[in-house]
């Protein structure tokens, strides 16, 4: 209960849009996301709600804790976290994915000079054993080629109690998943359950801290006149209502287990 109070706190905080942010992509084809303000405000508070949970889990600043954004993309939760004081390490694959940081254009990870490591491998990260605080991945895990491989590999280069922070996991009862598989969208490779979910971070030496619904009502592609006023509608209905098993996302933290 404590980790649930401490989320609907931070997702419930009005964090000012970083203008900055939309003035660097607003030319660019693929951010829209970033611009709309009522998606580039789930990132914020996304990346808020890392640096509020792991400080006092860890007892350390953020900028003390080493953070891999697996799977950076176009790098905005990078610089976000950058902003809040963290001093993340990026990595994508190198391929030839139209949302491979290596085959896009990324004005964010070139005007702030955001340095990206390069993964050659389908799961293999070329990191230490127990290197690394914290893994994030947004909207990462439903891609990779094998999820069960990669989560062995991220508990891998977790230290102890280490924390896996798994947000934008499309979620198999989504309304809107089901809406693009109608018009021929199947941009995710995989949908997932919440027993899905705890059976793979079962299998891989994950325990399960929080979990939840997010996202009922689309982001991406609708600008509401009051974007806060319509996620704090969403967030009431993804916690309290049966609505929230239509909801596009499951999102949760989990820690390494230790022996």
């Amino acid at each position: 209960m404590l980790y649930q109070r401490l989320r609907k706190q931070i997702f419930s905080k009005s964090i000012p849009l970083d203008i900055e942010l939309t003035k660097t992509v607003e030319k660019h084809d693929g951010h829209e996301f970033l611009i709309n303000p009522a998606s580039q405000n789930v990132y914020l508070y996304l990346t808020q709600f890392v640096k509020t949970f792991s400080e006092p889990y860890f007892s350390k600043k953020i900028n003390d804790l080493q953070i891999l954004d697996w799977g950076c993309g176009k790098g905005h939760a990078s610089y976000f976290l950058s902003k809040l004081g963290a001093k993340p390490i990026s990595c994508d694959v190198k391929s030839n994915s139209a949302d491979s940081t290596f085959n896009q254009e990324t004005p964010i990870i070139r005007k702030n000079n955001i340095s990206v490591e390069p993964l050659t491998h389908e799961y293999q990260l070329p990191f230490e054993n127990e290197s690394m605080n914290i893994v994030l991945s947004f909207g990462v895990l439903e891609h990779v080629p094998n999820d069960f491989e990669s989560l062995k590999e991220i508990n891998r280069i977790l230290k102890p109690k280490g924390l896996f922070f798994c947000f934008n996991l499309p979620y198999i009862f989504s309304w809107g998943q089901r809406l693009a598989h109608i018009r021929g969208n199947y941009y995710h490779d995989r949908l997932y359950s919440k027993r899905q979910v705890v059976k793979l971070l079962k299998k891989t030496n994950f325990s399960l801290l929080d979990f939840w619904h997010r996202q009922l009502l689309p982001k991406n592609s609708i600008r509401y006149p009051k974007y806060r006023f319509f996620e704090s509608l969403d967030q009431f209905f993804t916690e309290t209502t049966p609505l929230k098993y239509l909801a596009t996302n499951i999102e949760f933290v989990a820690n390494k287990k230790t022996s």
